[in-house]
């Protein structure tokens, strides 16, 4: 019997189509990464989504193993180099979530520019400020996407009628990605630094993106630039994010992504560092939820199975 373990939520197309491929599947949506390592040496299958780790340790538990499935991106969590070596099969679906990301990213920065939130609170509580939450348009701004596959091509998309300066860079793309986007400028790094007023984070978490924007990559930027965040919260250094924040080299964030994103660990010096930015009217902040549309769930497993499918015969 060929089994898949899925330990996290997913669509119910994704069980439903492994199990038309001949596997059997047991959804096991809030089983811990103990109990998943525990169990893992009886499955052929693991869908995962961002707890489990799947390191050395992991896969030589795993003898069975022929595939790892993500759910979405982020592949910091697969040791990819040993599963090949250990042939196993790894896969993932970030064109599942790609759009959700760049609407989200529009959503926030809208919100952020046009003081929503807080006119929201505001206007909740009988408070009607009208010039104090006087916006800015996005119009006539310069945005810079560091980060250009799935989700920053994405968002760039989602910028073609802004009327604004789209600026890319992407370090490890062959020059003419951005090609069919003739909205979009293909620059270094460092342009993005000194000219955008905007600079929006698409990247993976490697030893190279992790606390990317610290404040020597601040001290870089234009003063007053507002940083928006859907990759993944170790790629800023936020005790050097809250500090600029607070002393207007950042002149606002969104971000949907954060270092710890797990509040019940906080130590007392991460308490009093998001309590800090917690506290800041310039942010907007949500919890990791920039790929969690309806609409992306669907998507997510639907192309994880078409992948497994086509990689991963049954045999």
């Amino acid at each position: 019997m060929k089994k898949v373990l899925i330990t996290d939520d997913c669509h119910p197309l994704l069980a439903d189509g492994l199990e038309r491929m001949g596997y059997t599947c047991d959804f096991m949506p809030d089983i811990t990464p103990e109990n998943t390592l525990s169990l893992i040496s009886d499955y052929v299958g693991l869908i995962i989504n961002s707890k489990i780790l799947v390191n050395r340790t992991f896969l030589d538990k795993a003898v069975q193993l022929r595939f790892v499935g993500r759910l979405g991106s982020g592949m910091e969590i697969v040791d990819r180099a040993y599963a090949a070596e250990r042939g196993v099969a790894v896969l993932s679906s970030p064109e599942g979530n790609r759009n959700a990301v760049a609407e989200q990213a529009l959503g926030m920065l809208l919100a952020l520019m046009n003081n929503l939130m807080r006119s929201d609170r505001e206007v909740r509580a009988d408070i009607w400020r009208r010039e104090a939450n006087r916006g800015k348009e996005l119009r006539g701004q310069t945005i810079g996407i560091v980060g250009f596959g799935h989700t920053g091509s994405q968002f760039a998309r989602k910028l073609a009628g802004m009327e604004m300066t789209v600026l890319a860079f992407d370090k490890y793309k062959t020059p003419g990605y951005a090609s069919e986007m003739p909205w979009v400028r293909e620059t270094s790094l460092s342009e993005i630094q000194q000219q955008a007023d905007i600079v929006s984070l698409h990247l993976p978490l490697t030893d190279e993106t992790r606390h990317l924007v610290d404040s020597d990559f601040i001290g870089r930027c234009k003063k007053g630039f507002i940083l928006i965040n859907t990759a993944r919260g170790a790629c800023i250094n936020t005790a050097d994010v809250v500090e600029a924040l607070e002393a207007g080299r950042i002149g606002g964030a969104c971000l949907d992504v954060f270092e710890n994103e797990k509040p019940q660990t906080f130590s007392a010096t991460e308490t009093a560092l998001y309590k800090r930015l917690h506290a800041l009217e310039h942010v907007v902040l949500t919890p990791h939820i920039a790929g969690w549309t309806h609409e992306s769930k669907y998507l997510l497993a639907a192309i994880l199975l078409e992948k497994i499918s086509a990689v991963v015969p049954v045999s």
